[in-house]
């Protein structure tokens, strides 16, 4: 499910990692699995949060556009990225969060605050889009 395309983090070249999980615990695992190679490994606060976005985005990918594209994650040396790609062309939309129904609306904004910076591209293709989500190493 994963394919590293390099094995070296800590010297400037990035390390990256791709898979298409169904679940959102598949994609966790590949995270895991990814941390696990850094070198030098990242903060904790680092890991929990790259956690929590890996968890964030692909659930809302799954739920709002029915499937994930692809999970990529990269670490140079000074930071660590999360992107995930989506067939739906549609933008996230902050909503006001909903204690009482339990829809949510949660996630989205959680995203914007863990991550350093977040970009929404199209795909390649013009049909979907990639989010990335960049937190500090």
């Amino acid at each position: 499910m994963r394919h590293p395309s390099t094995t070296d983090g800590y010297t400037g070249r990035p390390l990256e990692s791709a898979c298409r999980p169904v679940r959102t615990a598949q994609a966790r695992q590949a995270a895991s699995d990814f941390l696990v190679e850094l070198n030098p490994p990242p903060p904790e606060r680092t890991v929990q949060n790259l956690m929590l976005l890996v968890s964030e985005l692909v659930t809302n990918a799954i739920r709002y556009a029915g499937t994930v594209t692809s999970v990529k994650l990269r670490a140079d040396r000074h930071r660590i990225q999360v992107i995930v790609e989506d067939p739906s062309p549609v933008r996230p939309q902050n909503r006001t969060p909903d204690l009482t129904s339990g829809i949510g609306a949660f996630g989205w904004p959680m995203v914007q605050r863990l991550a350093r910076e977040v970009t929404i591209t199209q795909t390649p293709d013009g049909t979907g889009k990639a989010i990335t989500a960049t937190l500090p190493r």
